[in-house]
């Protein structure tokens, strides 16, 4: 993050202590972390590291236990009441029974807007993730990867700064998932949102990422951030070049220093 980014995300100390009946689970622990405006930042690490966990705190999913973290200079709570974030799962997580542009509308509905504003919001949002011309279409009509662009657009249609994002590729298969990952960057470079980023893929934490934020695992904390040194026109044939090979290689060995192998 440069200097004169306005701050978006703020942690310090962070934990998280989950109660089970088998005794307290340790989460997360001392995140101490900064995110400035307009920034790509992933949060790569094992199963079981937080990284989700982290990402939920930030959407006021989950309740942190100690520490503080502010979401634009507020808490998780208000951020969330002033809907300052947008929020894609895993899966798409689409009602099966509403057309695209219906899944699109849903937070707009809730929100109260006309329907002139929904109308405008969904086209505005449907053009951004190449999907003009399938708003009439259901989601079992389309493919994995232009439902989790559908997704990613009912996220955007908030019009809010920021865009969590958890894993929103990872059942896809590999063309595809790499063709996402190119449009998520134009996505990015034309909309200047601040874009929170899970993933398991080293390639696509680096390929992606202004900034990489390496976890460890039990109880989650902040190994290691690397900050990318590559352009910020990238074609995926520059995941072949030393200066991309050698981010992924600190990546990889903060993941492995992180990661006891004999538990």
């Amino acid at each position: 993050m440069t200097e004169a980014s306005p701050t978006v995300v703020s942690a310090s100390k962070l934990g998280l202590t989950f109660e089970t009946s088998d005794g307290p689970v340790q989460a997360l622990s001392d995140v101490d972390l900064t995110i400035g405006k307009g920034e790509f930042v992933s949060f790569i690490g094992p199963s079981g590291c937080g990284k989700t966990t982290l990402l939920r705190v930030i959407a006021d999913l989950e309740k942190p236990t100690s520490g503080s973290i502010s979401v634009n200079g507020v808490t998780p709570e208000q951020a969330r009441e002033n809907r300052a974030y947008g929020y894609v799962f895993q899966a798409a997580a689409l009602y099966p029974w509403r057309t695209i542009d219906r899944n699109v509308a849903l937070p707009l509905e809730i929100m109260g807007l006309s329907r002139a504003e929904q109308a405008a919001r969904i086209k505005r949002t449907l053009d951004l993730v190449n999907l003009s011309g399938f708003e009439k279409k259901y989601p079992w009509q389309l493919s994995g990867g232009m439902q989790q662009r559908a997704s990613i657009a009912r996220a955007l249609a908030f019009d809010a700064d920021l865009l969590l994002m958890d894993e929103p590729f990872g059942a896809l298969d590999e063309i595809v998932r790499d063709h996402l990952n190119e449009q998520l960057l134009e996505l990015w470079k034309r909309t200047n949102k601040t874009i929170c980023f899970v993933t398991h893929s080293i390639p696509e934490a680096v390929y992606l990422s202004t900034r990489i934020v390496v976890m460890s695992p039990r109880p989650g904390r902040v190994s290691d951030v690397i900050e990318s040194t590559l352009p910020k026109q990238r074609p995926l044939d520059i995941r072949e070049t030393p200066e991309f090979l050698a981010i992924a290689a600190r990546v990889r060995d903060g993941l492995r220093a992180g990661h006891s192998y004999d538990d």
